[in-house]
């Protein structure tokens, strides 16, 4: 009996703090292209750019259901958990015309992530410059990040992991569990944080994080949203801040996984930042985006996010302050690994799946 109520006060507290939907979201599948659909990106109000993880990139035209592989993409290593990764188009698309991407590269028998950008005519990329090959070497393949997001003022942000070597997302010479900030053409901002630290590199933006796979400037708060991989349970959302440590893995929410032990000294500690939201059990979090309320009026401010361990996508409803008031989960039915979620530029909300599908929410 004493287990039963235990049982039903656990399983309060958990639904207690889900919000269910106003409405019944309608789901339409788009087009499936197998592999592992990681980035997506609308070059105009039909065509859909697609990375797949294995190195293709496609354009999928939504005006006729066409579905062309492009040529010449980045030339990436498809190894573990790397691959070609993220693509986003610039903000100044009409006029410049530059893609960017981030990817796994190798470099001396290992692999880092690298940010290039280049052209697209005639189905064929071409002009590619690597912006940045990162300082992110080891001898894994795990923790790449990694995600491309944009703000008003001209600059580039994107994530890297940890490599798997936990200690160097503190170490401030090394790009592995930062995220970066660069103006468009790959150069420096001088008012970056650490530029006139000669123990840290100019390129770092905030650091100790553990493994960022989205990444999200919102234009209606001005502020930089991003979600990262825990270990075993300590998945996270943070708003990204110029020269924070974010504390990986000196604090952390999650478990070794190896035993029920936690991970570092503790959940705080002075001078490191904490998440607006634990995820704990972990859902394996793979993007997320802060929802204009185009088409869905009653979700405008809402986080979206991929989860690829409990598949599904996660709604985070946020207060004024920025604080999470509740929680709900959509599409769990699908059971597949959401891999990637953007928004259209109709306000329709687009997300691929690990078994090659991509979706429209309508």
């Amino acid at each position: 009996m004493k287990w039963f109520f235990r049982i039903f006060i656990v399983t309060f507290f958990v639904l207690s703090h889900f919000s269910y939907a106003s409405k019944d979201l309608k789901l339409e599948e788009v087009v499936s292209i197998g592999g592992i659909p990681w980035g997506m990106a609308f070059l105009d109000e039909n065509k859909l750019l697609i990375t797949q993880k294995d190195g293709k990139v496609y354009l999928y035209d939504l005006s006729n259901s066409k579905l062309t592989l492009l040529n010449n993409p980045p030339k990436s290593k498809f190894q573990g958990q790397g691959g070609l990764l993220d693509v986003q188009i610039s903000p100044n698309y009409k006029t410049d015309g530059w893609i960017y991407f981030t990817y796994a590269k190798e470099v001396d028998s290992s692999a880092v992530t690298v940010l290039s950008r280049a052209k697209l005519k005639d189905n064929s990329f071409y002009a590619l410059e690597e912006l940045l090959v990162s300082d992110s070497a080891t001898n894994t393949g795990a923790h790449f990040g990694s995600r491309i997001t944009f703000d008003e003022r001209g600059y580039l942000y994107f994530s890297i992991g940890d490599r798997g070597v936990r200690d160097d997302a503190q170490d401030l010479l090394n790009h592995s569990g930062t995220i970066i900030r660069l103006n468009l053409d790959g150069t420096i901002p001088k008012d970056n944080p650490f530029v006139k630290n000669k123990d840290a590199l100019d390129e770092i933006y905030s650091y100790g994080h553990r493994n960022p796979q989205g990444l999200f400037y919102d234009k209606l708060s001005k502020k930089i949203f991003s979600i990262e991989h825990g270990p075993r349970g300590g998945d996270e959302i943070n708003i990204i801040e110029a020269g924070k440590n974010y504390g990986w893995p000196v604090i952390s929410y999650g478990k070794e996984y190896w035993a029920p032990f936690a991970v570092g000294e503790g959940t705080h500690k002075e001078g490191m930042q904490q998440p607006i939201k634990v995820y704990i059990p972990s859902i394996a979090p793979s993007s997320l985006i802060v929802y204009s309320g185009k088409v869905f009026k009653e979700y405008k401010g809402n986080i979206f996010s991929g989860a690829l361990k409990l598949r599904h996508i996660n709604r985070i409803v946020l207060n004024e302050k920025h604080e999470v008031i509740s929680e709900e989960r959509l599409f769990t039915h699908l059971n597949e690994r959401i891999r990637n979620i953007i928004e259209s530029p109709h306000g329709y909300i687009y997300f691929s799946t690990d078994n090659g599908r991509i979706y429209v929410i309508k």
